[in-house]
Formats: structure tokens, C-alpha cells, sequence
């Protein structure tokens, strides 16, 4: 099946967003070759190659980013958080952190939307195939990219006000009642495939939820996190010399703990052999590179309690995945690995307040 561009992708349209993002001058797109084409689980994404008139300098190719075509009715809002995020937070980004974004819209009205963003496809690549981890070492290289921009959004003032939105009490409230709705459902659903152990800890989770929730009031050593942080959301530059790891594909960031990413990243994704070897060595590597790039008054003790605490409201996560429509061959392993992440870093401990 052959997806349709959308109309920004039309030459003339190009052109004028070229134009207005600085990177084509006087010159003029030509025409527009899909190069490639593919969907992910709620994107599509296009290659385009451009041809140029009196443009030498100019961008040969870039990465189209729109909504599924026809794509069923979810929960999942699509599109709407990733162009704030670029129109918000990218541009206010230090460089070499994000692939650029040459362009990103929203239609409130019929909920269309795209990013014209760079394409790192020469000069960087995705660390392995999923679901296969990339080495410990390319772990790294991810871990410090993510604190690299967490240390540049650290406790920001502008958090919560120009950008983003910090929770309050009533939101709260109203969030861990939806949540704890969602999962009567969900083990509904599950049946006995959800195990006693597993009930238990989700019943005591939302009796505990209030204390629990209080570290996300204090807004104090907070950033703007990714929200989807595996690890095949950051491009790693084939040659490290001369480029630096892009983090990409921020539909679900949030003003949070650093440690939430991470908590994905690792404890969500890897069985525990991979886990238990590399965990430690990786929250190393991401305090060091917060200290590095100017955070104070955060420990590394600091980040151990706030990568469990991450770790154990992480078995909800699985739960909103099936409600919003996300098969079960993400949620259900998911859901198993961060249960055996619980058990391993002794998360049931912080339910005995």
C-alpha cells in the first residue's frame, strides 16, 4: 500500500519552510522522491530526497514525521505532544543534543500534524535491531546523552511555567483514580495470568500512592524527561569524533524525575542478566555526566532512591500501554520485566510507609 505525502511535503511548500528555517537562502526546491517509507506503532515516517534549484547548501534529504494513515481511534494523543515539544523545548535546547527540526505543526481542528526533522541517516545509526540491547557500551553513550540534556533542563525556572505543566495535588488525586480504574480492567482482563504477588503489590501501590506521589510535588531536582526512552529512541553517531548521540521521538515527555528514564530504559526493557550487570555502571555514568554539566545538591544516593521509586511506579506503564491500544507483544514483556526489577531492587520496601 502506497501511504499519500502530505502537503507539506509538496516542493513549493518545502521550499517556503526551508526558507523560513534558515538553511536553503534564495534557492528553491525542485522536486521531492520518497526515498523510504515505514509506520511505527503510531507514526509514519518518510525519507524524502530534494532536488534544488540555485541552492548549494541546503539539506539533500530530511525525515518526514506524520500521524498513521487511518490508524484506529486510541487514547494515545499522537503528534499533538512531540510538535510542542520542538516548538517549546528543541528550540531552547543546547546543540547537538536533538536531530534539528526544521519545521513542526499541529491542527487542533482535524488533529493532522507532522515534523520536518534533519536526517542523521549518513552520520548516525540505531544501536541494534529490536528487541536485541546494544552493548554495554553503547548503553553508555545513550545514558550520558540522556543526562547531557537533563542537566541543561535541570530544575530550570522555565519548567512549569513557559514549558510544560507541574502536577498538583488535584490532578494527582484524580490521576491515580483513573489509574487505579485502568487496572481493575486490565487484571480483569488478565486473569490468572496476573500473578497473586502481582495484585498484591498493585493493591498496596495505590493505598501507598499519595505518600509516593509526593516526591513529584517538590519540583526540586526535576528536568523534562523523554517518557519513551528505550533505547532505540537515540540515534549513536557512526563516527564518535565528529558527531554526538540524538535523543528522538518525544511524544510522551514530561516534566519529571531524570531517573524515570533511565528506570525505562533499563529496568522495562532488559531481563535481569543484563540488568544486573550493567545497572549500577550506567547510573555511574549518568550521575557523573549530570555533576559534569553543572548539577549540585544531587547525590548519587539522591538517584538511587529516585531510580526505584521510577522502577516501581514503572508497573503501571504496561497497564496504560493496553488501555491506549499498544500490542501485548511491548506490554506484556514489559510488564514481566519490571515486575522481576521490583523484586530484584526490593521496591515493595517503599510500600511499608
Amino acid at each position: 500500500m502506497t501511504v499519500p505525502l502530505p502537503p507539506v511535503a509538496e516542493a513549493d511548500r518545502l521550499t517556503e519552510v526551508l526558507r523560513r528555517a534558515g538553511v536553503l537562502g534564495d534557492g528553491r526546491v525542485t522536486s521531492v522522491t520518497v526515498d523510504k517509507s515505514f509506520p511505527t506503532v503510531l507514526s509514519q515516517f518518510f525519507r524524502l530526497r530534494l532536488d534544488y534549484e540555485n541552492a548549494s547548501a541546503a539539506p539533500a534529504s530530511l525525515i518526514l514525521k506524520t500521524d498513521l494513515p487511518n490508524r484506529p481511534n486510541t487514547k494515545w494523543d499522537s503528534g499533538r505532544k512531540e510538535v510542542a515539544f520542538y516548538t517549546e523545548v528543541g528550540a531552547a535546547t543546547p546543540a547537538g543534543l536533538l536531530p534539528c527540526c526544521h519545521d513542526a505543526h499541529y491542527e487542533t481542528t482535524t488533529g493532522a500534524w507532522h515534523l520536518l526533522l534533519e536526517d542523521l541517516t549518513c552520520s548516525h545509526m540505531i544501536a541494534s535491531q529490536w528487541p536485541l540491547p546494544p552493548t554495554i557500551a553503547q548503553s553508555e553513550a545513550i545514558v550520558r546523552a540522556h543526562a547531557r540534556f537533563k542537566a541543561a533542563w535541570w530544575d530550570d525556572p522555565r519548567l512549569g511555567t513557559a514549558i510544560g505543566t507541574w502536577p498538583d495535588p488535584a490532578g494527582i488525586a484524580r490521576w491515580l483514580q483513573d489509574l487505579a480504574q485502568a487496572y481493575a480492567r486490565f487484571a480483569d482482563a488478565a486473569g490468572d495470568r496476573l500473578s497473586a504477588a502481582q495484585r498484591s503489590l498493585y493493591e498496596r501501590l495505590f493505598d501507598q500512592g499519595p505518600r509516593l506521589l509526593e516526591r513529584y510535588l517538590s519540583r526540586r531536582n526535576m528536568t523534562i524527561v523523554q517518557g519513551d526512552s528505550h533505547v532505540w529512541n537515540c540515534f549513536l553517531p557512526r563516527d564518535a569524533s565528529v558527531g554526538t548521540a540524538r535523543l528522538f521521538d518525544w511524544d510522551a515527555w514530561q516534566l519529571n524525575v531524570g531517573a524515570e528514564d533511565l528506570a525505562y530504559m533499563m529496568a522495562m526493557h532488559w531481563y535481569p542478566d543484563l540488568r544486573q550487570r550493567a545497572e549500577r555502571p550506567l547510573l555511574d555514568a549518568f550521575h557523573a555526566e549530570l555533576v559534569a554539566h553543572g548539577v549540585s545538591g544531587y547525590d548519587r544516593r539522591a538517584l538511587q532512591d529516585d531510580y526505584r521509586l521510577a522502577v516501581l511506579w514503572l508497573t503501571t506503564r504496561p497497564i496504560l500501554h493496553q488501555a491506549a491500544g499498544i500490542p501485548p507483544v511491548i506490554w506484556w514483556n514489559n510488564l514481566e520485566r519490571i515486575h522481576l526489577a521490583v523484586d530484584d531492587l526490593d521496591c515493595r520496601e517503599l510500600l511499608a510507609g
